[in-house]
Parts: structure tokens; sequence; C-alpha cells
């Protein structure tokens, strides 16, 4: 087993084991949902609506009920995934816009999944939410290692479902039926049917699609015929009308539009995701290559309550406390549903704690090549296949940069947790074990941990001129 020193961290291992003979190299496919909760499945626990394809995918593989988004917003988890690290070391730590389209980019020089995988002999694709990096910058797509990349560049305008441009690659493309007012483009549907081609086109070839779908995040909207089987169903009343933007300067600018029916329309979205989910399934059997292609589901973070969403009617996010920009438990415990036949034991579920970060070098795992360049993760082929032994994590940490700042640990069973860092915020403590719902802080309980998670903290992140916390010391305990 490999191991490479990250500067100012003991040894991380980039593999668990190493194939001796070479591999038959899987396709990858990872559809990654946008602000989706933790109980908004109904393999989940969801009630008021269900997500069969989705939950047929958890039947066919296996289901992790411990995993971790990168963060609890948008960008710093996407870089999380592509670069194996925790938003302590990884390039974007934040939503930070460039102002005009697009946010700050990922530097040229990251080493990251999309060009450790071209140079492994796959063809990469992105088809949905970028974020890391604006146009005609060092972090746009096409210059990170995608082969083909169409949707939208910048996240804030991936608000609104009706945008009037879209991006294939570096050309910005006009869409002509949602210029002014307009609202005959629906983007996901444009983003979905891209996303089969490229599987169609690259069949016959190692690939690897990052599915990254704007459902169900922002503003609630949806075609009529998507919305309307669900409109009026008891289980969706009462429903409070969203009043939000429907002219003036941040029209289809990152403005959320109105809804009359918020409950339904989330529903509907939801359920529109689980449709789309299935027809990529059934693409791989109508190509014959789902045997040899690899899904992986999971969301960027914990549900969100913009443009009329309502994540405690829907209970989004289950037992967990918090949503979007919490570092608590509903604001990056996502879900992760893993399938591979006959390498993933159908039908199983996992209670093993990992994280965004854990990736890219079980893929590197997977195709049997060791990284070269460090990471936090460990791979999780072990748990995925039941062959081998599992490493564990010693600790996962995470950092937010919104709000006066915020950072968490989970060591173990126990959490740690610090809002408003930047005056002084004290330091909660919770254990997972038995208050998986982070209702009793048991800081003033036990100095001696407050102590411990106070170094682990100073060491867990190493400086950045761009995302950077001035703090004062953690406060916690009596």
């Amino acid at each position: 087993m490999k191991k490479i020193v990250y500067a100012g961290l003991a040894a991380l291992p980039v593999l668990s084991c190493a194939p001796e003979k070479p591999v038959e190299k899987p396709n990858i496919i990872f559809i990654l949902a946008d602000d989706l909760g933790y109980g908004d499945l109904s393999c989940y626990g969801q009630e008021k609506f269900s997500t069969p394809n989705i939950d047929r995918l958890a039947q066919q593989g296996k289901l992790f009920t411990q995993h971790y988004a990168g963060c609890s917003v948008s960008a710093p988890s996407r870089s999380s995934v592509i670069t194996g690290l925790n938003t302590g070391h990884t390039p974007i730590r934040g939503n930070k816009e460039m102002g005009g389209e697009g946010q700050y980019p990922i530097p040229a020089s990251t080493s990251q999944i999309f060009k450790f995988l071209q140079a492994n002999g796959y063809v990469t694709g992105c088809f949905g939410k970028w974020g890391l990096g604006a146009p005609s910058t060092e972090g746009a797509p096409e210059v990170q290692g995608v082969d083909e990349f169409f949707g939208y560049n910048c996240q804030r305008l991936a608000h609104n479902y009706y945008p009037d441009h879209l991006w294939h690659n570096a050309e910005r493309i006009v869409l002509e039926g949602n210029q002014g007012r307009g609202e005959e483009q629906y983007a996901p549907y444009l983003i979905h049917d891209k996303a089969l081609d490229f599987i169609d086109i690259n069949k016959d070839r190692p690939f690897f699609l990052w599915y990254t779908t704007t459902i169900p995040h922002a503003e609630l909207r949806l075609p009529e015929e998507e919305i309307a089987p669900l409109r009026g169903l008891p289980q969706f009343e009462p429903e409070v009308p969203y009043e939000g933007i429907d002219e003036g300067p941040q029209y289809k600018t990152g403005g959320y539009g109105s809804q009359e029916t918020p409950h339904a329309a989330f529903a509907a979205m939801v359920t529109l995701l689980d449709k789309q989910v299935g027809e990529i399934s059934a693409k791989l059997d109508e190509l014959g290559i789902a045997e040899n292609t690899i899904l992986v589901f999971a969301s960027d973070n914990g549900p969100h309550k913009e443009g009329g969403a309502d994540p405690e009617f829907f209970n989004s996010n289950g037992p967990l406390r918090g949503v979007k920009r919490d570092l608590y438990e509903g604001g990056i415990r996502v879900p992760l549903i893993v399938r591979w036949p006959g390498h993933v034991e159908a039908g199983t579920t996992s209670d093993h704690i990992s994280a965004f970060w854990d990736f890219l070098p079980t893929v590197a795992d997977v195709i049997g090549v060791e990284l070269d360049f460090p990471t936090d993760g460990i791979s999780m082929l072990p748990e995925l296949t039941g062959e081998g032994v599992q490493q564990e994590h010693d600790q996962l940490y995470w950092e937010f940069h919104e709000g006066g700042g915020r950072v968490a640990i989970r060591r173990g069973d126990w959490k740690a947790v610090v809002y408003n860092i930047t005056h002084g915020g004290k330091m909660q403590l919770y254990n997972l074990a038995v208050d998986p719902g982070e209702e009793h802080d048991l800081a003033a309980e036990h100095p001696e941990m407050i102590e411990e998670f106070r170094g682990l903290f100073r060491a867990s992140r190493v400086p950045s001129d761009i995302f950077n916390f001035k703090h004062k010391p953690y406060k916690g305990g009596k």
C-alpha cells in the first residue's frame, strides 16, 4: 500500500489494496443530485412520494447510511469529489463568485479525477452544473480534463430552469425559446438528452460520466405535464404559494421564480429526477453495458429552504438536524447508493463512515492504478465488494465560509461543531451513536475532549489565501 504525506498531516492512505494483475476498466457514472436531502428518497424514508427507480438501484446494489458530502454547499462539495480532498485542503472551499458569470476557478495545476482517468484511457464527460471555474478561466471544464461538458457553467444561473443559454464545452449555446420571458426549453431535459448521447457514443470504450443534475435545487419550476398529476393530492396540502422573482434584473439570473403549488412542484422535481435515473439505467441495459458499469448516486449537500422549498413538510433531513449550509448532520450527511453487478452484493446496506473524498481513491483502486498525488480519502472498494479489509477514517473534517464561519470534525461516534468562529464561537460536542439528531451538547461534560478537538481543528487544514479563517480560539465546555 502506497502512502503519500500531505503537508501538515500524518501519512494518508491512498489505496487500500492494489490488484496484482490488470483489471477490466468499468464505466463509471456518478449521478450527483443538487440539494437532495437525506430523507428525500423513499428508500431513505420519504413517505409523501416515491422514487421507484432510485429505490431499484438500492435493491440492485448497496445503500450507505453514514456517507457525507464534501461540504454543505455546491462548489466546495464538488471540489471535494473530484480532488479527493476535504475542505481543509481542496482548492475550492466556498461559493465564491467571479462577477458576471461563473465562480472562482479551480487552479489549472490541480490533480483531480478527470485528468487521472483521462491519463488512464477513459473518455470523460460532465453534464449538468459545473461551478468550479467561469468560462475562459483555468477552472473551465474543458481545461480541467473534461472531454465533453454540457450544461450550466455558473451555479448561480443554475438556480433557473429556463436559462437563456447553456454551455457546450467552451461554446455558448443560446436557447431561443427561453429568450426574454420565454419558457420553452427546459434545461434538465436538454442536459439529460446530451448525457444519454454521451453514453451512446462512448459505449465501446471506458467512460466516466459525472451527471451533475440541478434537480431539485432552487426555484421549483418544471413543465406542466410533470407537475399536473401531483397538484391537489391530499398529501401535499396545505399549499402556500411562493411569490418569487418573475421580472426585473434578477429574473433568470439567479432569482427564484414563483410557484403556486410548491409542495407538488418539489415532489414533481424529485419524481422527474427519479425518472431520469431510470432512463440512464435503462440505457445501460439497452446497450448491454450495465454489467460493466459502476453507477453511483448521491447528493451534494442537505436540503435547501429557498424558492418555496419546505424541508420540514417533507422531513427532507430525516432524523437529522440542520439543512443546507449547516454542518450539523442534516447539512452534510447524504444518500449514497452504489450498483456494480457481480461485484457489489445486491440489496445490502452499509453503516461504513465515508465521504466524498473517498470517491477518487476508490476509483483508482477499482482500475488498479496507484495515485501519485495526495488525497484525504480511503478506498471503499473492500466495503463495496466484501473482499479485503476495509480501512476506517481516523476523522472527517468540514469547513464552511459563510455565516461567520463554521467547522466540524467527526471522530468515531463523536462530533465537534463550531459556529461563528470569526467571533470565537463555542465548540459543541455530540455523541452520534446515541444522539444522531445532535440534540444534546455534551461539551461541558467532556472538557478533555474539547481540548483534543481544538488540536484536531488546528491540524486539519492548510491555509488558503482565497478561503481563509481569521478566528479566535474555540470555546467550549465549562
